[in-house]
Parts: C-alpha cells; sequence; structure tokens
C-alpha cells in the first residue's frame, strides 16, 4: 500500500507507519458506536450545587489560588479562520445571494463592535461607509482590501464595545483569565494556534497586554502553540486506498479538536481551565461565568483531595470495609459502575481495578440545559472493560438507527458548551501521560473533497470526547448565560454581546 517514498514523507510529518496503517484499517473498518446507558440527568450523573455549596467550594479555591499553592492554567483553542461566521455575506458578495441574515448586518452595522473600524478601512480609500453601496463595505470586511475579516481567525476580531475601546475575544480570555485563572497574580493562559494567524496574535498580546496588567495588578504568562503535523490523519479514496495528490505523494488532513491533546499534555499546571474562543461576553454579565469556573475547579480540588487520600489508604491497606466504602464512592459520586461479575472478584482484584480507577485525570464539566444547539451530551455509556460511567457523547458516536439507542440520545436534558476544569497531575505531582487515557475507538470518519475528487477523512477522539474518555469525570450543570458562543457575524447583535 505504502512505497518508500511514502515511508519518508510520513517520518518527515513526524509520525510513524504502524500509526498510518492503523488509520487506514479504521477507515476500513470503521469506529464502533458507543453503548449509551442512560442520558445523565441532575441526580443522576449531574451535580446540582446549592448556592451554599458554591460559596463553600470557591472560597476553598480562592485560598488555594491565592496563597499559591496550586498553578493555574487557562487553555483556549483558537486554531482556523472564521470563514464559517461569514457564510451569508461571502454569498452576497459573490454570488449576489441575499438574505435576511445579509440585510440585518448592513441594518445595523453600527452595532457591530467593528464598525468604526470598518468606517476608518473605507475612508482611507476615499469611501464615506455612509454612502458607499453594501458591495464595496462587503468587500473591505472580509477582505484583505479592507479588515480582512474573512481570513482571521474568531480570537482576533472586534466583538464587544466599551467606552474606551472594542475587545477581541482574545482580550476578553485575558480578562477572565484574571478573575479566575489568577494564582498568586500569575495568570497562564495558553492559546492554540494556526501558524498562519500565530504573529497576528502575538502582536495583538504585546499591544494590549501592559494595559491589561496595569488594570487588574497581575503578570500574565501568554504561550502558544500549533496543532502538529504529527497529528494530521491521512485521507482515503472511498475504496480506502490512500488518497494522493497531483504529485503523488499522500495527502493528510488536521484530525479535528482531538489532536490538541498533544497539546494539553504538554502544559505544566495543577488546575486546567478549558473554554472555546468565542464563548465571551461583556463584563457586565462576566460573574456567572466566574462564579461557575471557580465552583467547578473548587469541586476538582475537593475530589482530588478525597481521591488521594483514598489511593494512600489502598497502598496502606486494601481491606473489606474500605472496598465497600470505595465501591460506594465510585456508583454515587464519580458515577463509575464496576463490571457485572465485580462482587465475585477476590479483594486483591477489587483492590487493583479501584487503584486503576483513582489513578486517573479528574475533570469536572459544566453542562446547561440543552436547548436544541449542536454539541455533545452527558451520558452513562458502557467502557471495554465492562464499567459503564459518565462520558460526553457526539451524535456521531450513537447509532441512531437502533431504536433504544435513539431514544437515549434524544432525551438527553443537557449539553456540554465545552467549559471544563481538568486536574492532569497524580499524587506525587507528576504529569500524566494523557494518551494513555484516550479511547482510540471514538474517532469520527467523514466525506470530504479535494481537487473535485471526493475522499473520506478521519478525526481523532474528540479533546473533551474520547480523548478523555478514561478520566474521572464530574457533571455540574451551570447556568445557559454562561454559554454565548458566536457561530455568526450576527450572534454578536445578540443582547448578550452588545
Amino acid at each position: 500500500m505504502f512505497i518508500e517514498k511514502d515511508i519518508i514523507q510520513i517520518q518527515e510529518r513526524g509520525s510513524d507507519i504502524a500509526t498510518v496503517e492503523e488509520q487506514v484499517n479504521y477507515f476500513v473498518n470503521g469506529f464502533p458506536f458507543l453503548q449509551l446507558s442512560k442520558a445523565a440527568t441532575v441526580g443522576d450523573g449531574i451535580i446540582r450545587l446549592t448556592d451554599d455549596q458554591i460559596a463553600t467550594v470557591i472560597s476553598e479555591f480562592d485560598k488555594s489560588a491565592s496563597e499559591g499553592e496550586i498553578a493555574l492554567l487557562k487553555f483556549v483553542p483558537a486554531s482556523g479562520a472564521a470563514t464559517r461566521m461569514f457564510k451569508s455575506l461571502f454569498g452576497f458578495l459573490q454570488d449576489d445571494k441575499k438574505d435576511k441574515s445579509v440585510e440585518e448586518f448592513f441594518g445595523k452595522l453600527k452595532d457591530f463592535a467593528f464598525y468604526e473600524d470598518l468606517k476608518t478601512s473605507l475612508a482611507a480609500d476615499g469611501n464615506d461607509i455612509e454612502t458607499a453601496d453594501e458591495k464595496t463595505i462587503a468587500s473591505y470586511f472580509l477582505t484583505n482590501k479592507g479588515l480582512g475579516y474573512g481570513e482571521l481567525p474568531k480570537g482576533l476580531l472586534k466583538f464587544h464595545n466599551y467606552a474606551e475601546r472594542s475587545r477581541t475575544p482574545l482580550e476578553e480570555h485575558l480578562v477572565e483569565g484574571a478573575k479566575y485563572a489568577n494564582a498568586g497574580s500569575n495568570v497562564q493562559i495558553h492559546f492554540t494556534v494556526s501558524p498562519e494567524h500565530r504573529d497576528k496574535f502575538e502582536k495583538l498580546v504585546v499591544e494590549v497586554l501592559p494595559s491589561y496588567q496595569s488594570e487588574f495588578g497581575v503578570r500574565y504568562i501568554v504561550s502558544f502553540s500549533e496543532q502538529k503535523s504529527s497529528t494530521d490523519t491521512i485521507a482515503v479514496n472511498l475504496d480506502n486506498t490512500p488518497f494522493r495528490e497531483k504529485d503523488e505523494s499522500l495527502l493528510f488532513r488536521p484530525a479535528g479538536h482531538g489532536a490538541l491533546l498533544d497539546n494539553l499534555g504538554q502544559l505544566d499546571a495543577d488546575i486546567i481551565f478549558i473554554k472555546n474562543i468565542d464563548n465571551v461576553v461583556p463584563d457586565r454579565i462576566k460573574q456567572d461565568t466566574i462564579t461557575y469556573k471557580k465552583a467547578l475547579a473548587g469541586i476538582v480540588l475537593s475530589y482530588q483531595k478525597r481521591i488521594f487520600s483514598y489511593l494512600g489508604k489502598l497502598k496502606d491497606q486494601a481491606n473489606p470495609a474500605l472496598l465497600s466504602e470505595l465501591d460506594a464512592f465510585f456508583k454515587t459520586e464519580l458515577c463509575v459502575v464496576p463490571p457485572a461479575d465485580f462482587d465475585s472478584w477476590s479483594d486483591d482484584q477489587k483492590a487493583i481495578y479501584f487503584q486503576k480507577k483513582l489513578d486517573r485525570p479528574l475533570r469536572a464539566c459544566g453542562m446547561v440545559k440543552n436547548q436544541g444547539e449542536p454539541g455533545g451530551g452527558p451520558f452513562w455509556a458502557e467502557n471495554a472493560d465492562g464499567s459503564s460511567s459518565l462520558q460526553i457523547v457526539e451524535s456521531a458516536q450513537v447509532d441512531v438507527d437502533d431504536e433504544s439507542q435513539n431514544s437515549i440520545f434524544k432525551n438527553s436534558t443537557h449539553f456540554n458548551p465545552v467549559d471544563l476544569v481538568c486536574a492532569v497531575k497524580n499524587s506525587k505531582g507528576e504529569l500524566y501521560d494523557l494518551k494513555k487515557f484516550r479511547d482510540p475507538l471514538t474517532g469520527f470518519i467523514t466525506g470530504k473533497s479535494k481537487d473535485g475528487k471526493e475522499l473520506k477523512a478521519q478525526e481523532l477522539p474528540g479533546l473533551w470526547n474520547g480523548a478523555m474518555a478514561d478520566w474521572n469525570t464530574l457533571f455540574v450543570e451551570v447556568p445557559l448565560i454562561t454559554f454565548n458562543p458566536v457561530k455568526t457575524v450576527n450572534d454578536l447583535l445578540r443582547e448578550q454581546h452588545q
């Protein structure tokens, strides 16, 4: 299947032939569907915090953070251009397709945070934004003739207006970081970016950091990384043979956000907050986000303390009373149900099982009530070792042709808005090898095309889905106000973003 020059190409990308052959086998054999047991609901897999509980866990978190006992880091996936945000506008500019969203865009142009920049850009070439035709305005907005927003990543677009200046999502994340990822006045934030945009991100950080450091009295430590080419997956033809470019070289494609597990695994922090680049709001409604981010972190620290304590007790003596206590802890709090024949196991077997289940990365995932938005939902699902546990599941992982599975999936009450707080170190303070806790059988196969030819592409297990399938997982209900993504440019006209 692969010739010598293919092997050289694969090695130059930082991968190996065995990995690529495995990817081809997934194309041939497909990925198995996840078996759902039931939807996670409040009281049955999803924690609903009381006001007193929130106050308690936040107090413990604030104490640890302010005294510098823990290292905090905010991880923000920010790769890729925002092209999909402007799909309708591109249709108007290129093909004269004018729908209601385009009409709304031009009708409320002054309400956007980028209005003044667009006005200035047009004026530089002698155009008055008040009298210019809509095609000209669209051209200066989307292309490099003006702002070039159609080719920029979301993180660099002006989202929100303030009296002193407009802010980009990158800046809103800097502000958020000062509010909840602040450990002894040090704020670490890591952005994953595309190589072609990295210099623009770095330039903006250099420009704005001094003012935000002065305003919040903190020291920012901002870092960047790029999705590694070694995590790209091979593309194949419809008959599962390798897809080849015109020069006969193999075609590799970015493998989705699951590829960022490599980036995440190289970050040294005790608590890592994960949140998408476009889910930001103005200062006036940030407080709920800050409160629940701290609450999630406080819960993680609380459970981590108990897990480390149990690991210590298991090491000393795994007596029947402790094993019974651990069984209850997993079933009722960590929501892990052991295999069906667990009761027949010996005490030694049970101790080994619990030790393995305890010694894993830990995450708390915010869950909002389902409002019909696309995204992964919270479920109880079966694992390869016979246990069942909490998983964030995408529709592509479910056999919707199976009536019972489809019914479970459709009855989900909540979904995950990419709101995670993770603890990625073991009881000795060492970083876990996160790849060891990924379920490789939870990847995705999608249909794409290149140069007019159809092909099949493959995504790695999603970062907060299969890539974290073997983590200890807590689902916590968070208010809907903490989820305000910007999928189209007109979403910025919503009251939450004005």
